[in-house]
């Protein structure tokens, strides 16, 4: 297939999945594997690279809030997790979490995907969606109490919880948001709170890439079509995306996407 038509693909994919409770990274690195054959591995590492994009539209759809929290700056020593504050000092901590967790993840993860036949990947990615569904729906049914303003026991679970969410399958905004609404936050706050600390994350996530391996699995300017496109597209979708996950039970389609991802993947290994 022509190389600027996969990163459209791909682009497209990335720009979409990362809203909803479906792994974004399983995903691309999915359709990468299928479509182009490259190695889990680089697949990987590739569905990594274009979360970019998507941190990008977060940015600019946020743009409000984002800028209120880069004002927030100076109050955050005197008053950490105040009203006015709140915000910053939980992408902070969260964010501190996910290098903690995220790091060792993601190298363990590299060793493992490299020693993967393909039809593995897929079983293992599907098998992850499973788990992601099944948490989304035991959060749906179990959401405690009513809380307004995360504190620093959110961001810490939070945090961890997106470190491990670097694994494929694993879905970021699914386990955040779930382990929000575990914490008694409504689900319009804990959608905003996961969205606003993915920009961080998937920034960081996009340098560990390059660092690590340059830019991996495709040509430089596929990889820059892919990176617009993401950005583009998730910057169009998010707000029908938002309203729909506060409507349609996610952890079904979680469920089912892995189910058919461990199905195809034993298939192809046999």
């Amino acid at each position: 297939m022509n190389p600027i038509l996969v990163a459209i693909l791909l682009g497209l994919l990335q720009g979409v999945l990362e809203w909803i409770p479906v792994s974004s990274e399983g995903g691309v690195a999915l359709a990468s594997t299928v479509v182009t054959g490259v190695s889990p591995a680089a697949a990987t590492r590739l569905a990594l690279f274009l979360h970019a994009g998507t941190a990008v539209a977060a940015t600019a759809y946020y743009r409000t809030e984002v800028r209120t929290i880069l004002h927030s700056i100076r109050e955050l020593s005197r008053r950490p997790f105040a009203d006015e504050t709140a915000d910053l000092s939980f992408i902070v901590i969260a964010t501190a979490a996910t290098a903690v967790t995220g790091l060792p993840a993601y190298l363990a993860l590299d060793a493992a995907v490299s020693e993967l036949e393909g039809g593995l990947f897929l079983a293992l990615v599907g098998g992850l969606l499973v788990i992601t569904g099944l948490l989304q729906r035991f959060a749906a049914a179990l959401s405690l109490g009513e809380r307004e303003v995360p504190d620093g026991l959110d961001a810490v679970l939070v945090g961890v919880l997106q470190g491990l969410a670097i694994l494929p399958g694993v879905s970021r905004s699914g386990t955040t948001v779930s382990a929000l609404l575990l914490r008694g936050h409504e689900g319009e706050s804990s959608l905003r709170l996961s969205f606003l600390l993915s920009i961080p994350a998937a920034l960081a996530a996009n340098a560990l890439v390059l660092v690590d391996d340059g830019v991996p699995a495709i040509d430089p300017l596929p990889a820059v079509v892919a990176l617009v496109v993401s950005a583009v597209v998730g910057y169009l979708t998010v707000d029908a995306l938002v309203r729909l996950v506060r409507q349609v039970p996610f952890w079904a389609v979680c469920t089912v996407f892995g189910g058919l991802g461990v199905i195809g993947g034993l298939l192809v290994a046999l």
